[in-house]
């Protein structure tokens, strides 16, 4: 343990002294011991904090429910449980986030619409928060922290160009302007430690100036809190670095809204981008789901759908998967005409629940 302290530290010392500074400024990249092959067939044996799924068509996962305890508060289960603090929010709608109480039942989202892209390496979409780790037919999920609206982060095809242990961070002039303008000094490399913003490991990207990396707050994990890299829960990137090897594909996506099958049925998952749910954001997601249905019923006529089942999944936008249709099969030469929809969700004739074409 003295042995990988002591080598951390001095890696920390000849990145400083070494290291160009205006290169790594610029690229706003760092610097740390790079893990060898070694080293991560020892250390990818510790069990994961996330469980690995399935994938079963388009769908992965399930949903389960926990009971708090007095302490409790959302970030405190998500960090425990290496959820997002936002999607535990908008899977507890009238849960008061920072005192649920004893005794509490509290929905646990693990259950996931898979994005609608290769199912390679690491997906990770913005729109919720979420960074998919594809292997062999199976998937783990992650919360992730992304760049906020003002410094977003980017869409991309990248790849895993090295995983570190103990980075130094170098932050860049924009960053250090930031701290100035509020009267705070932030230097230009920043050693491993507690006050380092990258936590305790980081993986390196082709994407230049990001990374997926660690952190050194216990709140914004699942929230957009950063100049524009993912941050991951320590006790996830810590264990996610051996697991993930040089030249993994890493896909950055904006994907609100996804829909899949599993079987003859048809999914839906709809995420708003807040905790507080505008009229906008509303509309918006209307026009996403309205372009993503149609987009399915060109793909699969046999598909049918529920216009209240997809009602229910924009109103809510909680990013729970919701049943919203099935495929059917036809009878040749049978032909279906649309029917008019009806403000009650009725063929307005006798009454009788119609399955409204979307």
């Amino acid at each position: 343990m003295h042995r990988k302290q002591l080598t951390g530290f001095l890696v920390s010392w000849l990145a400083l002294v070494l290291a160009p500074p205006l290169q790594a400024e610029s690229e706003r990249q760092a610097t740390g011991a790079e893990l060898s092959a070694e080293q991560s067939e020892n250390e990818s044996g510790d069990k994961p904090r996330v469980p690995r799924f399935a994938i079963e068509g388009d769908l992965a996962g399930e949903l389960s429910v926990i009971t708090t305890r007095y302490e409790d508060t959302f970030a405190a289960i998500g960090n425990r449980d290496s959820l997002g603090y936002l999607e535990l929010v908008k899977a507890n709608p009238g849960v008061d986030p920072w005192l649920p109480g004893e005794g509490t039942r509290i929905t646990v989202p693990r259950h996931y619409v898979l994005p609608d892209v290769k199912r390679e390496g690491i997906v990770i979409n913005l729109a919720e928060y979420r960074l998919y780790y594809f292997t062999e037919g199976s998937v783990q999920v992650y919360p992730v922290g992304v760049g906020t609206e003002d410094n977003p982060s980017p869409l991309t095809d990248a790849e895993v160009t090295m995983p570190l242990e103990s980075p130094a961070w170098y932050p860049p002039a924009s960053i250090r302007a930031e701290y100035e303008a509020d009267g705070d000094y932030l230097p230009r490399m920043i050693p491993p430690g507690p006050d380092n913003p990258l936590g305790s490991h980081a993986l390196m990207l082709s994407e230049k100036g990001y990374l997926i990396h660690g952190t050194n707050k216990q709140f914004g994990v699942g929230m957009q809190v950063s100049h524009g890299c993912f941050r991951m829960y320590n006790e996830d990137i810590s264990r996610f670095v051996y697991e993930v090897g040089k030249g993994t594909p890493v896909r950055v996506i904006r994907e609100p809204v996804k829909i899949g099958l599993k079987g003859n049925e048809v999914w839906m998952e709809v995420h708003r981008p807040h905790e507080e749910y505008s009229e906008q954001d509303r509309e918006k997601l209307w026009r996403e789901v309205s372009g993503a249905v149609e987009e399915l019923r060109s793909k699969m006529p046999a598909v049918e759908v529920q216009r209240m089942a997809i009602e229910l999944a924009v109103d809510q936008a909680d990013g729970l998967p919701r049943m919203i249709g099935e495929r059917v099969n036809r009878v040749a030469n049978e032909t279906i005409e649309p029917l008019q929809n009806t403000p009650d969700g009725t063929d307005g004739k006798d009454g009788r629940e119609q399955r409204l074409w979307f």
